[in-house]
């Protein structure tokens, strides 16, 4: 991690002059089973859109840096760790109403791998965690929370354009 340098607020500079906001993070992790490309998904065990699927992911604390805060979210919630796949920045989404909580920003991130070393299973607030195909995601057959539809479609077009996993395995 790259260190920033710190300097003390500027005089006069008031932070409650805008309103507030939270940012998450969300992963696409995508991996090849069978000659099948899969997502890993959550199911949500909570509210808003409890038990729906959604990506992993959530929110980044105070003092978090969000590469962390992602690898920290993908193993609390499905026990699958980052250290075989590297995760790579894919975007931001902020659509004012995309969270019905409150002003949410996500960051995505994305990885491909060849193989998962773990065995996904639910943990936080994920009441499950499974491989689906991308096939019945894009397919609209899965209900996804939030915009994860957008940032799965978003993350194929650009993880799988930098790789060779995905070739004829998005298809019904």
């Amino acid at each position: 991690m790259i260190a920033c340098s710190v300097e003390p607020r500027p005089e006069g500079y008031d932070p409650g002059a805008f309103a507030p906001f939270a940012v998450t993070v969300d992963i696409v992790l995508l991996t090849r089973v069978e000659d099948q490309l899969k997502v890993l998904l959550i199911q949500r065990g909570k509210a808003p859109f409890e038990g729906a699927w959604a990506l992993p992911g959530g929110f980044v604390g105070p003092d978090e840096d969000l590469e962390e805060a992602a690898a920290r979210e993908l193993l609390e919630e499905t026990g699958v760790s980052t250290e075989r796949s590297r995760l790579v920045q894919l975007g931001a989404y902020g659509h004012p109403a995309r969270d019905p909580r409150m002003r949410v920003v996500t960051v995505a991130y994305g990885a491909i791998v060849a193989e998962l070393a773990e065995v996904p299973r639910g943990g936080s607030d994920a009441a499950r965690a499974e491989l689906v195909a991308v096939a019945e995601v894009v397919g609209d057959r899965v209900r996804l929370a939030f915009d994860h539809r957008l940032i799965v479609a978003d993350a194929l077009s650009g993880l799988l354009a930098e790789s060779d996993i995905g070739d004829a395995a998005v298809g019904d």
